[in-house]
């Protein structure tokens, strides 16, 4: 399988979006798990950075957004 850009930054995205998922339920849970609140501040701020918008043209706040609002149902 040969890799492209494209690729490597999907999988980065795609991994940014699980840990994120796994943080607010871990967080659900247990409010006060620090490992996962770190978690949450780090992708939150991954997907508002410069950083992300280079990797692809997805709105990284709208992608935020979607993934709170699926967090709290």
């Amino acid at each position: 399988m040969q890799w492209n850009w494209e690729d490597l930054a999907n999988a980065i995205i795609l991994q940014a979006v699980e840990d994120y998922r796994k943080a607010r339920k871990k967080v659900r849970t247990r409010p006060d798990h620090k490992i996962a609140q770190a978690t949450i501040r780090e992708t939150e701020r991954f997907f508002r950075s410069w950083w992300f918008a280079q990797l692809t043209d997805v709105d990284g706040e709208l992608l935020l957004e979607k993934l709170q609002r699926e967090a709290v149902q």
